[in-house]
């Protein structure tokens, strides 16, 4: 029980059906959605559509998704890779001809053929009930009418301006005056309106090929891409079902998405994680996060050596998550002392310090859970507005590599390494908990804390989502401002150097399926400005 003395929310309860998602009118229409006869894809792909208005700096359909659906009674997990993969002309030496020396994030040629679509058109098809014309119907209406810009969307808006001013129909658009749009001003996309309409009436064909595809190629062309609209044709397909990968921990099996996604290190980091015993200090006692943090160390460093793209090279999911393989980097941990040394951290340290993704979960009535993940990649993607179309243009491909014979190096028809991992746990064969942590390539880290605050330390779904966090990023260890400062000092002793960081780590949704009590309880990120409803 919290102490309501003190700021903060209680978890959500209800009996037949919850969304939560980072924006109030996002969850709402979920809700709605599920009302009206839909099922939990249904309401997550309407949810999604809906942020791709009303958070636009985070996600669209210029973006990349993947999903986990577990329908009930089935004891089955559905993977879904909605992620874009970059055009035929994308090699190494082409981007060196054109004077890149690493990949750029406001480049064209960071932008791999967006994935969303095909992926919410599959997704409709196989596990969906209402039409895709009903489902965007809410999205089409707010975009067309506007919507109140909320406080976290106006942060993260006004400092991607400087992005957005380089993009000259992005200035026009998105800059009002010249400045950011801020806090209660009503932003209206009709041309993006427009758009969601045609993919409602006539499927993803209508992104992917025909007019709008034509845009979105003519604008990469004219910023210096290679894209082509026979590559774009292609991306009508490239969404996939997948074979998710899964861990046992706890007593609960654990599903990610495979690579290129990063959910390997959620299972890896919790296979090193499993062997250490519960500190009695708590969730923020030095010797917790501690050992988090080195265990982040280890995993990120091999996800810079091995995650790539496994229909172009051998990422060996297996051996990297394997008891065998954990228990030798547990062996590592010591608790007087943090790693002085690691491999190079290379990616992590190329990786932006700023991402913007959506997550967002729902759990319908019968019991069918989805967790589902939307995104740009950086604030605004790439900066790039395809103006007729209202597609903002998103940066994937910034996550590949220049280096020749790394297995990340960007190539034809190529997917990048991938941050967006949305979650799932079971238990005796029963979804128990769709969950996500936003946050870029935090997102590992943020969703192994969340587990252990729930299922380790037993903080009830929202008090696992509003505990302080930290994350090592380029060797040091970003502090937010709730972690005590004495626990910081002794992180310090340790040998970690701690900062502060300026913005919270990410943001995160989660739904626990209470089956004994029949019971949905809901949390949503105090970080982001959404929340979790139920009814």
């Amino acid at each position: 029980m919290r102490d309501f003395h003190s700021p903060g929310r209680s978890p959500v309860l209800a009996m037949n059906g919850m969304a939560a998602t980072s924006m109030p009118v996002a969850t709402l229409t979920a809700i709605d959605i599920l009302r009206q006869g839909g099922n939990a894809m249904d309401a997550a792909i309407a949810a999604a559509a809906v942020l791709a208005v009303v958070e636009p700096q985070s996600t669209g359909i210029g973006g990349d998704n993947f999903c986990l659906y577990a329908p009930a009674g089935t004891g089955e997990v559905f993977a879904m890779n909605g992620s874009g993969r970059a055009p035929a002309g994308a090699t190494p030496e082409k981007l060196r001809a054109d004077g890149l020396t690493a990949m750029a994030n406001t480049s064209a040629h960071s932008v791999t053929v967006p994935g969303a679509v095909s992926a919410w058109e599959k997704l409709n098809r196989a596990h969906g009930r209402l039409s895709l014309a009903q489902i965007l119907a809410p999205a089409v209406k707010l975009a067309e009418e506007g919507h109140p810009v909320h406080p976290r969307v106006a942060a993260d808006w006004a400092d991607a301006a400087g992005k957005l001013e380089k993009n000259a129909a992005a200035a026009r658009h998105f800059l009002k005056d010249g400045k950011p749009f801020a806090v209660g001003e009503t932003f209206a996309q009709p041309a993006l309106a427009r758009t969601l309409r045609a993919i409602g009436e006539k499927g993803a064909r209508a992104f992917y090929e025909g007019e709008i595809a034509a845009d979105m190629v003519a604008t990469l062309r004219a910023a210096g891409g290679t894209h082509t609209e026979a590559d774009f044709a292609a991306g009508l397909d490239v969404a996939e079902f997948v074979t998710p990968i899964r861990t046992r921990w706890k007593g609960l099996d654990i599903f990610q998405c495979p690579p290129n996604g990063s959910g390997l290190l959620v299972l890896q980091m919790l296979g090193v994680l499993g062997q250490c015993e519960t500190p009695e200090g708590g969730p923020l006692s030095v010797t917790r996060l501690h050992r988090h943090v080195e265990a982040a160390r280890l995993a990120y460093r091999d996800r810079d050596g091995f995650l790539a793209d496994p229909s172009q090279v051998e990422v060996p999911v297996a051996k990297l998550t394997s008891d065998d393989y954990t228990r030798q980097l547990r062996a590592l941990i010591r608790d007087d002392a943090a790693m002085r040394e690691l491999p190079p951290a290379g990616m992590a340290e190329m990786l932006p310090k700023h991402r913007d993704t959506v997550y967002l979960c729902v759990v319908d009535a019968e019991g069918n859970a989805c967790s589902f993940i939307n995104s740009l990649f950086e604030s605004f993607g790439s900066g790039i507005l395809a103006e007729k179309s209202g597609v903002m243009l998103h940066n994937r491909g910034f996550g590949f590599r220049l280096q020749e014979g790394h297995p990340n190096c960007i190539g034809p028809n190529k997917r990048p390494m991938h941050t967006i991992i949305p979650g799932m746990v079971l238990k005796e064969g029963r979804a128990i908990m769709p969950y996500g942590v936003m946050g870029g390539h935090f997102q590992p880290m943020g969703q192994t804390l969340f587990l252990t605050n729930h299922f380790e330390f037993g903080l009830d779904v929202q008090a696992a989502l509003d505990l302080p966090r930290l994350f090592p990023y380029a060797g040091k260890v970003q502090v937010e401002r709730g972690i005590p400062t004495a626990v910081v000092d002794q992180l310090n002793r340790l040998g970690h150097q701690c900062e502060l960081i300026a913005k919270p780590h990410g943001g995160g949704q989660a739904i626990l399926i209470d089956h004994a009590r029949g019971v949905l309880v809901g949390g949503s990120d105090p970080r982001k400005d959404g929340c979790a409803l139920g009814y």
